[in-house]
């Protein structure tokens, strides 16, 4: 018997700007705010889309680090070809990020947000 079900996973993000975070998810990405606990720039806030959800929380500068790896999300796609055409025009793309097919069995593209945070969107195929 099963002590447990892992049903649903929210991870924390950290920013620097909480309100410029949100706006970032909201208009460019295509999220709608979940909810705020402030509407201060030094808060905690969720976005969700679809199926997930993702936590943004406020971190001092003090604790940017130059050249820290920033968390990484892989994020399943039903539709990865309209996903990309979506953002596209969202000026979101690096000059590297394309829609391909990889050695591991997956059609993805691969973006950092606002906070360089990065954000891989894929389909097995």
């Amino acid at each position: 018997m099963k002590s447990g079900y892992l049903k649903q996973i929210h991870p924390v993000l950290p920013v620097k700007d909480t309100t410029k975070a949100v706006a970032y998810y909201v208009k460019k990405l295509g999220f709608e705010l979940a909810f705020t606990d402030t509407t201060s720039a030094q808060g905690y806030a969720g976005v969700q889309r679809d199926g997930i959800e993702i936590h943004l929380q406020w971190h001092d500068e003090s604790e940017w680090i130059a050249g820290l790896d920033r968390p990484m999300l892989r994020i399943y796609v039903d539709n990865i070809d309209a996903l990309f055409e979506e953002y596209k025009p969202q000026n979101v793309f690096h000059n590297n990020t394309a829609l391909k097919a990889t050695p591991w069995g997956t059609k993805e593209f691969a973006f950092y947000d606002l906070y360089s945070n990065g954000l891989i969107f894929y389909k097995d195929v």
